[in-house]
């Protein structure tokens, strides 16, 4: 039925046919209605399709659809045609503002394995400075013995089917696979790495209380294991644990002149708003004994020290220095991004990207444009760069000081701001902090060596900060350009300048910064230390390049691992607090540098009078006595009794002693060790012996190979410090005779380790009171043979500038 009236219907539309009739229209009347439709059509357009004084609808339909924020597409005002041309660099790589516009998360190479919690670390300073460890020379100084003694816990080293960087992802690896290699026990401790700047390679556990750690390399290399940061869980109070970390690479570290380790309770944090502070007794660093040729070649180094947990059921990070890792700093520069004040004069900008695609940002922070273009054009940039080493973190906190400084609301700070520009780069090397490298990007090369290069794909962000140098040297010059780094060799903060021998008119200048900041400073940067002379092996750094550029106050600033040996601050460690405030004081210290009072400009013409007067040169600056030295407000230096400078803030607490934990073997009759001498005195007795230990060994005579990336100092000093110069000579000659057999490591019986002792924990049994009382058994260092080759009279010359014997260690005790 449905079927028939359908076709009904077709049929009655095929034959109806409708025929309109119209009345005909009066010519004049026709045109007044034309007319006045364009009139309803035009307005109709105006109101759907608006004239927009930017362009047509073609232009901005692209301007908001298309797929790129690179393109500004504009209408011809004369021809209307759509234009469209690149924007300019600081539109192109300006950040949103938006708060609900987060910025990119940290990329990983796709190999890399993360933990999806993300770490997080209050910031604490102790009240009172946290002072060095005293060594008594007793302490062990055990051997590596290796997976065969011990169990592997956890293991963890990032694998690729290419040895080189290919790929990258926020978040690393898809696959996610567990890096415990044991089932655990429980009184085993748990290890783990996988976080931003974690590199803790291997974990074996040899005993209970007793733990080797291997390091990961840097990504793509096979060596600069020296920074390590790893979290240690399933703790337990009271108990006595050892850790060795055994496969460090440098021959020489501050743990022997009294660093220690860093240590963050997560309990601690929680409960009593401690941070980190330091840990660690019966430290020591040595080098261990090669038991093949490839590690004759290439020798390693054992830190090892006693660690005592606060709490029960932890999480504990164990850290070489204070982490500073690349989402701290997006959180720092994000919060400085959405300050309704600070964000008008302090713009954050995109300098490039890396392999990995990582951001890499500078701040320049300068005074609003004024209306004067003569004023603007005064303006000199100061460029200050940062974190080019990955593990260099105390170089982080010293930039934090200075974006906290100039962005503050001080008049200092709004001096500046007036006269200067800054360009603030807080990261360099955002690749390595990330997978936690120590010196390499990810091209596995160090990025301080390539500023030679003109290769952009491959070190973006040294071409990128060359080329942003060389434009402001165009534009309006560069006044100051810092590198700020980080070194574990030496105490206090220092500086490397470029001398400049060429010009005898501006001779010893680049020694006045310096020298100035030393008396703003005197407890913790050292005049002394510095160095200005230019080396062949650092052509290719960051303050050699910008010097040969043209740039005569081209610097880097490095500051110590461990502490301060000078002043008040002898002996005591740095915190965050002292980087922090050193970062301040550089800019205070610049006011007066850059100051053109005519007073301040005879100061500086005294200061080079004076140096020159007193014969300092590029590799022995003379420390002279500038007591006119003094600034225009403030107070003077509480430890520096030659100067003052600018101070406008009060004095700052201090920072408060990091629990002391309990050593329960400490001999009750040893002697307190004597003072370390003032470090100016020491420099002037010792100055003919440095001048003599720089012509110790031909190295054409004795390979002592060394890392060429690393800036090692004197070889020699790695040797046997017990033995006289002819003993060494007579073991080395030996030695190179000798092919060392290849022998099974066995763990000592000394490395057992008790339950530390408290007041209401006795000794168990009669047995174990017995082998307290007992006496330790001694562990030779050394190998030494009853064969003692005669020494060839005509080669002793080759041999006589050995260095004397730096430490008496003929025998090493575990004393826990």
């Amino acid at each position: 039925m449905m079927i028939e009236r359908e076709e009904q219907r077709k049929d009655f539309i095929e034959k109806t046919t409708v025929t309109l009739t119209l009345p005909s229209i009066n010519p004049v009347m026709q045109d007044e209605m034309f007319i006045a439709n364009i009139e309803q059509v035009k307005s109709l357009q105006a109101s759907l399709f608006p004239i927009c004084s930017k362009g047509t609808f073609i232009s901005n339909f692209l301007q908001n659809n298309i797929k790129t924020n690179q393109l500004e597409i504009n209408t011809d005002i004369r021809t209307f045609r759509t234009t469209a041309k690149l924007k300019e660099p600081r539109d192109l790589f300006a950040l949103p503002k938006e708060l609900d516009c987060p910025q990119q998360a940290p990329r990983w190479p796709t190999e890399c394995q993360v933990v999806e919690e993300k770490i997080q670390h209050i910031i604490w300073s102790p009240a009172s400075p946290e002072p060095y460890y005293i060594s008594s020379g007793k302490e062990l100084q055990p051997q590596p013995v290796g997976e065969d003694a011990g169990t592997v816990i956890f293991q963890y080293y990032p694998m690729s089917a290419v040895n080189y960087f290919s790929r990258s992802t926020v978040g690393g690896s898809r696959l996610y696979l567990s890096a415990c290699a044991s089932a655990g026990g429980e009184d085993e401790l748990k290890f783990e790495s996988r976080f931003e700047s974690g590199n803790l390679a291997k974990a074996i556990r040899i005993t209970s209380a007793y733990y080797e750690l291997h390091l990961r390399t840097d990504l793509y290399t096979n060596r600069h294991m020296q920074w390590f940061y790893f979290r240690v869980t399933n703790t337990k109070k009271q108990m006595t644990y050892r850790f060795s970390i055994v496969n460090l690479s440098k021959a020489e570290s501050l743990y022997n002149e009294g660093m220690r380790p860093l240590l963050y309770s997560t309990k601690d944090a929680q409960l009593h708003s401690i941070g980190w502070r330091r840990c660690g007794d019966n430290i020591a660093y040595y080098k261990n004994d090669s038991s093949s040729e490839e590690e004759e070649q290439f020798p390693s180094y054992t830190l090892t020290f006693n660690i005592e947990f606060p709490h029960t059921d932890d999480a504990v990070y164990i850290a070489h220095c204070y982490p500073y890792t690349y989402s701290d700093l997006q959180e720092y520069l994000s919060k400085l991004q959405s300050h309704p004040v600070k964000s008008t004069y302090a713009k954050l900008r995109l300098l490039c990207r890396t392999l990995a695609g990582n951001n890499v940002y500078y701040l320049t922070v300068t005074a609003p444009p004024s209306s004067s273009e003569t004023e603007q054009k005064k303006k000199k940039a100061v460029v200050i760069t940062a974190r080019v080493h990955p593990g260099e973190t105390p170089s982080s906190w010293m930039m934090k000081g200075f974006m906290d400084y100039l962005t503050g609301d001080s008049n200092q700070a709004r001096e500046l701001r007036e006269k200067f520009i800054f360009k603030l780069v807080p990261m360099l090397n955002p690749d390595g902090v990330i997978v936690g490298n120590n010196r390499c990007s990810l091209t596995g090369k160090d990025l301080n060596r390539q500023y030679r290069t003109v290769i952009r794909e491959t070190y973006p962000p040294v071409w990128h900060t060359k080329v942003m140098i060389r434009r402001l040297q165009e534009e309006c010059g560069v006044a100051m350009y810092v590198d700020l780094h980080a070194h574990s060799r030496k105490h206090n903060i220092f500086i490397y300048g470029c001398e400049s021998r060429k010009t005898s008119d501006k001779r010893l200048q680049e020694q006045v910064f310096p020298l100035m900041l030393h008396k703003n400073a005197a407890d913790k940067f050292s005049f002394e230390n510095c160095k200005f002379r230019i080396q062949r092996s650092k052509e290719g750094t960051g303050r050699v390049v910008v010097w040969m550029l043209g740039v005569s106050n081209s610097y880097t600033m490095e500051a110590s691992f461990g502490g301060s040996e000078l002043g008040s601050r002898m002996s005591t460690h740095f915190s965050v607090q002292d980087y922090e405030s050193l970062g301040r004081t550089f800019c205070e210290t610049l006011l007066d540098f850059c100051d053109e009072d005519p007073s301040k400009e005879r100061l500086r013409t005294k200061i080079v009078t004076r140096l020159l007067k007193e014969g300092s040169n590029a590799d022995e600056p003379t420390n002279i006595d500038l007591s006119d030295y003094s600034s225009d407000e403030g107070d003077t230096s509480s430890s520096s009794s030659e100067g003052g400078h600018r101070r406008e803030s009060t004095k700052q607490p201090a920072p408060p002693p990091s629990p002391i934990f309990p050593d329960i073997n400490k001999n009750l009759n040893e002697k307190p060790r004597k003072p370390r001498p003032r470090l100016e005195k020491m420099k002037r007795i010792e100055k003919k012996k440095t001048k003599r230990e720089t012509l110790q060994v031909s190295r054409a005579t004795i390979d002592l190979t060394s890392d060429a990336m690393t800036d090692m100092s004197s070889d020699a000093e790695s040797y046997d410090g017990n033995h006289s110069p002819m003993r060494r000579v007579q073991k080395l000659i030996h030695s190179s005779m000798k092919v060392k057999p290849r022998r099974k490591k066995k763990m000592p019986p000394e490395l057992k380790i008790v339950k530390a002792q408290t007041s209401d924990s006795p000794y168990h049994s009669d047995h174990e009171k017995s082998l307290k009382c007992r006496r330790p058994r001694s562990v030779s260092m050394f190998n030494e043979t009853t064969e003692k080759p005669r020494l060839n009279p005509a080669s002793w010359h080759q041999f006589r500038c050995l260095p004397p014997a730096k430490y008496v260690t003929t025998s090493q005790v575990l004393i826990l």
